[in-house]
């Protein structure tokens, strides 16, 4: 396992603290759990399960259909 020295300014490590042992964990792990929800690649279980929950949404499709074109533009 990989060790990081990390430098922070005291109310940024009071803030850390605080968050870590709100949260029943140790600095370390509160730390690599937000590092790897900072960098997650795929989407997270809430939002997949979101998928179909507004029913009565349009469509891209549905919402195109009625925009307008645009207007003339200027050369540059």
């Amino acid at each position: 396992m990989a060790q990081v020295t990390l430098y922070l300014d005291d109310d940024t490590m009071d803030r850390m603290r605080a968050a870590a042992e709100a949260s029943g964990l140790s600095m370390s792990a509160w730390l690599a759990r937000l590092v790897r929800e900072r960098t997650r690649a795929d989407w997270p279980r809430e939002i997949i399960d979101l998928v179909g929950a507004w029913p009565d949404l349009p469509t891209a499709e549905t919402l195109r259909e009625s925009a307008s074109t645009d207007g003339p533009r200027e050369a540059l």
